[in-house]
């Protein structure tokens, strides 16, 4: 029988997990169950997400804000330093900064403007136009700025971050200035030992103050590379990732993740015969259009991922075929053409017209938003994500 139903995402409930909680096993369990209390089977090629919190927390890979402030001290010297680019985030940054503000007696604090990284912003755009401003080329002291756009609140946190974050930075002991500049280069004339906080430009940014004079210059991934006092730590990524547990602690981005998806994809093997694919997901890579804050604040969508999720679709547009190729057919003769060609279709489709609109982004980061919208990020129960039909097509 012809099966009606494409694609399946579902969130799959499981225990509150601790550090040294076997994970691999609590996944494959967790999704056994619910399998079984669904009704529904396990298939090959079904893809299992697991979502980077509840691997970290496994992990225990949690730091204090003090081995944050040593860490930055060692590196930037623990006088003046610039902190530049960070995105607007409670969650995300605003625990971090806490640290670095520890380990300095004097923070520039740079923020890009109209708005962060992500799409977080302090100031409306139209407001620029309005007030004749530049952000290409201006720097804005924080006087002038309120001067031109007085307080602004975040539109869904309510929260006014130039304030908040200059309260962070005094609360840890150092002084603050505040600053308004899209340039790397404008912190030079503050100080030459520089912190950038941006995530996915930040190799640029790193490039750019080295080539312009800056005697030290770090990013939030080479800070807690290696273990402080003990504490947690990412080679690979640092402080990026973080999230928010305590006043006092952070939640890392987890480690060893390769190993970890392998494992749970060994288990379902040996227990159901069925070759699932599995991966480790963080944020989803989409763009909200009302409040323009592009969803992506961790480096990446997916830290590790088994071998079969390598790549991009290779699909054809159903609609484009039933439009041009397939004009003059309709009903079951139109069907088995479209099913034929899909069958036949060659193995590369890049460039050509019949694949135009597919969105050929990577399969982890496809699957990685997908799993993020399906788990949510509040008091949903679901950090694993069961995928059936995701590799099917119009011929299945």
């Amino acid at each position: 029988m012809e099966r009606k139903v494409g694609t399946i995402s579902r969130g799959v409930r499981a225990p509150i997990i601790r550090e040294g909680d076997d994970l691999a096993t609590i996944v494959v369990d967790s999704v056994l169950d619910a399998a079984k209390s669904e009704n529904y089977e396990m298939r090959d090629k079904d893809v299992v997400a697991v979502t980077e919190a509840v691997l970290a927390r496994a992990q225990g890979n949690y730091a204090k804000i003090d081995d944050i402030a040593e860490d930055v001290k060692a590196q930037l010297g623990g006088e003046t330093i610039g902190v530049i680019f960070p995105i607007l985030s409670r969650n995300r940054f605003a625990i971090c900064l806490k640290g670095i503000a520890r380990g300095a007696k004097k923070v520039v604090l740079m923020l890009s403007y109209p708005s962060d990284e992500v799409g977080n912003h302090l100031v409306d755009i139209e407001l620029l136009d309005e007030k004749g401003v530049n952000p290409y080329s201006d720097v804005l002291t924080l006087e002038k700025y309120r001067e031109l756009f007085g307080e602004n609140k975040h539109t869904f946190t309510g929260v006014d971050y130039v304030e908040y974050y200059s309260s962070l930075i005094k609360e840890a002991g150092a002084e603050v200035e505040v600053i308004f500049a899209n340039n790397p280069k404008v912190i030079l004339d503050y100080t030459k030992n520089v912190l950038t906080c941006d995530i996915h430009t930040r190799k640029r940014t790193k490039r750019i103050l080295k080539e312009a004079g800056a005697e030290v210059v770090i990013g939030l991934d080479d800070i807690l590379t290696k273990s402080v006092n003990g504490s947690g730590f990412n080679e690979n990524y640092g402080l990026l990732g973080t999230n928010k547990s305590t006043e006092e602690t952070v939640k890392l981005f987890p480690r060893d993740c390769k190993d970890f998806v392998e494992e749970v994809q060994k288990q379902f093997k040996e227990r159901t015969g069925k070759n699932v694919e599995v991966m480790v997901y963080g944020d989803g890579a989409f763009k909200d259009p009302v409040g323009k804050i592009w969803e992506l604040a961790d480096p990446v969508v997916s830290p590790a991922y088994t071998s079969g999720l390598e790549g991009t679709p290779n699909e054809v547009k159903l609609k484009y075929l039933a439009d041009n190729d397939f004009a003059d057919l309709k009903g079951d003769e139109l069907k088995d053409a479209i099913s034929d060609y899909i069958k036949n279709k060659d193995n590369d489709l890049v460039g050509e017209m019949v694949s135009q609109g597919t969105t050929p982004r990577r399969l982890t980061d496809l699957i990685g938003s997908l799993c993020d919208l399906t788990s949510g990020s509040g008091d949903k129960g679901t950090p694993i994500v069961h995928i059936q039909g995701y590799f099917d097509n119009f011929t299945n």
